[in-house]
């Protein structure tokens, strides 16, 4: 099992800044990636599609014999989590928890924010792990979609991208927040713009960063760290034509992406 590479899923690109991470805190792993290109966004999904989504997406994986699951999509992570961990053998990993448990180690006053897309913040799914780890721990929670496009087009730096974020951020800066996480796969793209904006009383708190923790955590206790065979390149699967994931996550890699391979979830 400890030879098998680690599947990561998300509807989209968002995921890779997710793989990135575990590239740098674990690169001797091997990782294999779907991007369900065809049906992104998740966000804007009912339930029950999102829930049906995520099975056929682990299913794909867990066909090509990965050791551990990570959902990438904090949609798919609010929706489909507990779910894929109780019908799958290998351990499942989402973004939610690991983010949530930063952000109480780091709040100073107990006033945390998250900003994410509108399916997220409507599932609650970060209120509720917030407040089962710190019952007097006030959250604050804002739907920003237009950071997605902003982040894909590669617009963080952009008076535009500053002028949104200031829009989206006033609320929950007036709540006095000192703690931000950023609730969305797509959002650390946007960091320093964000930073920026919210100043630095208050601390962002980056799930994709905390995901990789968590899954050398889990790899560590199940005994399934890499330890002979050297890693090999990540493969990248999309579920519609690959030109735009190949563009934009090559940007968000910082390189170019080889072998993407278009693929069809119908039947699994």
């Amino acid at each position: 099992m400890s030879e098998r590479a680690i599947g990561v899923f998300d509807s989209g690109v968002g995921g890779l800044t997710v793989l990135r991470e575990l590239r740098c805190q674990i690169p001797d792993e091997s990782l294999v990636y779907l991007g369900d290109t065809a049906r992104v966004p998740y966000g804007t999904k009912s339930s029950p599609t999102v829930l049906r989504y995520a099975h056929e997406a682990a299913g794909f994986l867990l066909n090509r014999q990965v050791k551990l699951l990570v959902v990438a999509c904090n949609t798919a992570s609010a929706v489909a989590l507990d779910e894929l961990a109780k019908h799958n053998q290998v351990p499942v990993v989402g973004v939610i928890e690991p983010g949530a448990r930063r952000a109480l180690e780091v709040t100073r006053n107990g006033r945390i924010g998250v900003v994410g897309t509108e399916g997220t913040i409507r599932s609650g799914a970060y209120e509720r792990a917030l407040q089962a780890g710190r019952a007097d721990v006030m959250v604050h929670a804002a739907a920003c979609p237009l950071f997605v496009p902003l982040a894909e087009e590669g617009w963080a730096g952009h008076d535009v991208a500053r002028l949104v974020a200031r829009e989206y951020l006033a609320p929950l800066l007036e709540k006095n927040i000192d703690t931000l996480v950023l609730g969305c796969t797509h959002y650390p793209l946007l960091k320093q713009m964000l930073q920026e904006v919210v100043g630095p009383g208050v601390q962002l708190v980056d799930s994709a960063q905390e995901t990789a923790k968590a899954v050398a955590v889990q790899l560590k206790e199940h005994q399934l760290l890499q330890q002979t065979t050297p890693a090999q390149p990540p493969r990248y699967f999309v579920t519609d034509i690959p030109d735009r994931f190949e563009r934009v996550g090559g940007a968000f890699l910082g390189e170019k992406l080889q072998g993407v391979t278009t693929v069809s979830l119908e039947g699994i």
